[in-house]
Parts: structure tokens; C-alpha cells; sequence
């Protein structure tokens, strides 16, 4: 049931020699022979196993063709973790960074390797859950995020990470040019949907928290001796400092739902649909409790949270659309750009803001 690697994909591997000749000096156990293998999931920076002895690490990097500087700074994640670590221990382990283009073609980090099980679009065979525990374990997965946001920010020494102030004005103007940037002739122009994040943009929340930007079930591990248990959360690329509510709001937007319509269910990326789930709604509400935060204005953050996966989905689409990347799982992404206008649609016209 655990996370497997597989070969690495054609014009994306490593050069092993190289490698362990740069690290067999910088981190105990590595020796001479690497085995490197390559996760396949995720659509952002590439991400490997490597195995050197009782040693297992991961290795990140930005992919090739990528331009996008602040979604693919390895050296900006490795701090990340390195300060956030000793205040949220589901953090990977950081080992090393290497801003050295001449070993790998680009910089790069490595963490210790956290085993376990990540949930992806379908559950592992062997692993099940009652309604009852898919409820407790999505309730542990908001509750998690939630201790996330309460971490003081400055006193973790990651205030580095950005300025709350204006937060939402400038996802929303960022995103907003990111996607005009990243148009294909295919691509849904977004313009309605863009104009009315601009004009529904809430004031600047006054208790700012640390954002992942990327917080749901295929960026955390599970115990797999017991996986009712979150164990690690992955994935701190797009990490910053501003509005807890946008970052529940881009989670919820990979948060599929039994009741959703058809087209919503074939972009469906994780088990949110399990018996026993816990709804958008329910979140929302939860989170609302638990937090004392003002929720009645989440109508725009859930359509923002959209409208941003849109745009990744079209960032990666049009590297593959003019060329630079050959992965195939990339030319499907403009039929899930399409379903997410229309979603965001939906939410507008029926919004209570």
C-alpha cells in the first residue's frame, strides 16, 4: 500500500554518478551506487527516490522547461523546511541543497524520505475505510491543517515567506495574469470569472498564517500500520504567508463530492468521494468552529481556489501544448480546465456575497 516509485520517465533522469559523488561526502550512509526510481504522481517539480545502502532519500527538482521561478525555488522549500521543521514535525527532513547547476542541470534538495501511504485518486487495493473512519480521517486531515495556521509565524522564523498585507489583492492580480500568460488557442478565456474575484476580494484577515497552497490527501502520509494516522505532509513548493481562508479554499478545490455533477467527478484527483466523507459544507463548518474565523464570505474563496487550479492545470498544459514537455498525462488537462470555468461559474451564480 505504500507510495511506489517506478523507472524514471524518458529525458527526466538523473545522472547517478555525479550525484553520488556529490552527496556521499554530505549525508551519512550514502555510498558509491545510488538506485534512483521516480515518483509518478504530481504535475509540478520532479520528484525521485533514491537509495544508497539503508539510506533512502527524495530528491527535488524543478522540470524541465518550467519558468515559473516561485513555484519551482528549491532553495526557498529547503528553508521552508528547515524552520518549520522543529515547530510542525509532519514536515519532511531536510538534508541538503545544491544550488550548483553543474551537478544535476539545475538546483535541487534532498529530504529523508517519510514511508507510508498517500492517498491518490483511488484508494490502494488492501486498504478500505468504514464511513465512520473516512469521517474521523477527514476531520484529522482538517484539524491537521488548522494546527498548520496556528503556528506563530514569526516566532518559527518564516516570515520570510511574504507579506499579509495585500495578499489576497495580489493572488488575485497574479493568478489573474498567470493564466492570461499561459493561454492556449483551446483554453477557456476566464474573463467573467477573473472580473469577479476582483471586485469580491474581502480585506486583509487580521490573523495571517502560514499558507501551504497545495494541503489535501495526496500531499500527506499515512501510517501504514495505521492509517487512520497522518504521519507527513508533502509538498511545500508554493508555501507562503497571508490569508488562512485562501489556502482552505484551494484545498476545497480539489475536494470532489459524491453529489457533484459527472463532469466534476472525471477530474477527480483523491477519495473525497468515500462513504462517510466529510462535504465541503462540513468542512467549511468545522473549520468555522473550530477556528472562531468568519466564514460567510467563503463563496469567493472556493471560486478563487478553482479558478487558481485552473491556472496550474494551464501552466503545465501549455508547456506541453508548445512542446516542452512530452508527458502525455499533460495533453488531458485542458478538458479539466474547461470543468473548473464552468464550476467557478456555478459558484458565482449562485454565491451569497
Amino acid at each position: 500500500m505504500e507510495d511506489h516509485a517506478i523507472d524514471v520517465r524518458n529525458g527526466e533522469e538523473l545522472d547517478t554518478e555525479v550525484l553520488a559523488e556529490y552527496l556521499k561526502d554530505k549525508i551519512p550512509g550514502v555510498g558509491d551506487d545510488i538506485i534512483v526510481r521516480q515518483f509518478p504522481g504530481g504535475f509540478s517539480n520532479l520528484t525521485y527516490l533514491l537509495k544508497s545502502g539503508d539510506v533512502e532519500m527524495v530528491l527535488r527538482r524543478p522540470p524541465k522547461g518550467a519558468n515559473i521561478k516561485t513555484a519551482h525555488d528549491m532553495g526557498r522549500e529547503y528553508r521552508i523546511l528547515s524552520c518549520l521543521r522543529p515547530v510542525f514535525p509532519y514536515c519532511p527532513e531536510p538534508l541538503v541543497y545544491c544550488r550548483d547547476d553543474s551537478v544535476l542541470g539545475a538546483p535541487f534538495y534532498i529530504m529523508r524520505r517519510i514511508p507510508g501511504i498517500i492517498l491518490r485518486k483511488d484508494l490502494p487495493e488492501g486498504l478500505s475505510f468504514t464511513p465512520e473512519e473516512a469521517q474521523v480521517l477527514c476531520e484529522r486531515l482538517l484539524d491537521l491543517h488548522m494546527r498548520l495556521h496556528a503556528i506563530d509565524v514569526k516566532a518559527a522564523g518564516l516570515d520570510f515567506l511574504g507579506k499579509p498585507e495585500g495578499y489576497v489583492k495580489r493572488q488575485v492580480e497574479g493568478w489573474s495574469k498567470r493564466y492570461r500568460n499561459a493561454g492556449t488557442p483551446d483554453a477557456p478565456d476566464f474573463e467573467s470569472v477573473m472580473q469577479w474575484l476582483n471586485e469580491k476580494q474581502p480585506p486583509d484577515t487580521d490573523a495571517p498564517a502560514i499558507v501551504h497552497n497545495d494541503f489535501k490527501f495526496d500531499n500527506v502520509v499515512l501510517d501504514i500500520d495505521d492509517p487512520m494516522s497522518i504521519i507527513g505532509v508533502l509538498d511545500w513548493e508554493m508555501a507562503t504567508y497571508g490569508d488562512p481562508l485562501m489556502d482552505l479554499g484551494n484545498s476545497l478545490a480539489y475536494w470532489v463530492q459524491k453529489d457533484d455533477p459527472q463532469e466534476m467527478q472525471l477530474i477527480k484527483l483523491m477519495p473525497t468521494d468515500m462513504d462517510g466523507a466529510l462535504t465541503r459544507e462540513d468542512l467549511i463548518r468545522r473549520y468555522g468552529e473550530k477556528s472562531g474565523r468568519n466564514m460567510s464570505n467563503f463563496d469567493f474563496y472556493y471560486c478563487f481556489g478553482l479558478f487558481r487550479l485552473a491556472v496550474i492545470a494551464q501552466q503545465i498544459y501549455g508547456r506541453y501544448y508548445r512542446g516542452l514537455t512530452k508527458d502525455k498525462r499533460f495533453a488531458m488537462l485542458i478538458h479539466g480546465v474547461r470543468v473548473l470555468e464552468q464550476a467557478s461559474i456555478q459558484v458565482i451564480e449562485n454565491a451569497k456575497i
